[in-house]
């Protein structure tokens, strides 16, 4: 049986990273570099949005991430007549007591999954926002702590398929990666198909840390260095998405500071104790794609397309 590892012990936390990766990579194949920044996003203390079609792996890699971290997991399907109570929880008349008593809902967790997020209604979709953001719930007049750490993956479908509720830019804020996982190659395809699928495995995995070591994992992320300089290229990139006049609005301050986060939890993952100019590079568009919008269109910018509009910001040496 694999015990969970010390870090407080372990020399270099790169391989930590290594372990999970390679084990969660055992099962979710092919699919290394999306697990990657998954986890990155963790470290980051940012909440995941992961947009595909149904059937791809998104709540396979949800699962397996929540047992190889030692995390508590909950999981929410979403559907056209949740209410925010399903989420957040509700109150139940005592006979005893002669009062109401809370029961807490599954976001009282430290991986939620919700699954099919824009099934739901906005009111119910706006029930994560503070939670999101504070780490907590309020609730008829009175303040909950979420556990710690509190991590929110939320998987999309397509919005052209029907019965989808588009997530408002509120929402789609608070999400510090929004990334696709796509089709599987065939090879990979192939060896999940000859194993007959992974549905029971994330339950009998035993984790690499515990609770308590990640929260450790994410300080140390928190800790790493960036340069004057880094800031100043993290606001060029700021500006040109507010100045070029291919967005409706340019990347706030916020996004500015989930990409500092970001970029420091990718140096983190390479076992460095500061941040490169590569790295801001490499979560960029994870951060900003799903934050802009065209000024002609509305619509969003391909990969290629907002890669083209950063390579015009000098890159500091």
């Amino acid at each position: 049986m694999n015990k969970p590892v010390d870090v407080s012990s372990l020399g270099t936390e790169p391989e930590i990273f290594e372990k999970i990766l390679d084990r969660a990579g055992s099962y979710i194949l092919g699919k290394r570099h999306e697990l990657r920044l998954a986890l990155c996003c963790i470290m980051a203390q940012g909440h995941l949005l992961i947009e595909d079609i149904p059937g791809i792996g998104k709540t396979t890699m949800a699962k397996m991430l929540a047992h190889l971290l030692g995390l508590d997991f909950q999981r929410v399907q979403c559907t056209s007549d949740m209410l925010p109570g399903d989420i957040l929880g509700f109150s139940v008349f005592n006979r005893e007591s002669g009062g109401f008593s809370f029961h807490p809902g599954p976001i009282f967790t430290q991986i939620l999954l919700t699954d099919e997020i824009n099934r739901t209604p906005p009111k119910t979709q706006s029930a994560l926002l503070e939670a999101m953001e504070e780490r907590q719930v309020s609730y008829e007049g009175k303040t909950r702590d979420l556990p710690a750490p509190f991590f929110v993956i939320a998987t999309q479908n397509p919005l052209e398929q029907s019965g989808t509720y588009p997530l408002p830019e509120s929402q789609l804020d608070r999400f510090l990666f929004r990334l696709e996982l796509g089709y599987p190659d065939r090879d990979a395809e192939h060896a999940l198909l000859k194993g007959g699928g992974v549905d029971t495995a994330a339950a009998a995995i035993e984790p690499i840390v515990s609770a308590d070591e990640v929260l450790i994992l994410q300080q140390r992320t928190s800790d790493i260095q960036v340069t004057g300089h880094l800031i100043g290229y993290v606001q060029d990139i700021l500006d040109v998405t507010r100045h070029s006049g291919r967005f409706v609005l340019g990347l706030s301050p916020r996004a500015g500071l989930l990409l500092l986060k970001a970029a420091k939890a990718w140096a983190f993952l390479d076992g460095r104790s500061f941040v490169l100019p590569e790295d801001i590079q490499m979560v960029l568009p994870y951060v900003a794609q799903h934050r802009l919008r065209t000024a002609d269109s509305h619509e969003e910018l391909s990969a290629a397309e907002l890669a083209e509009v950063f390579l015009s910001v000098p890159v500091p040496v």
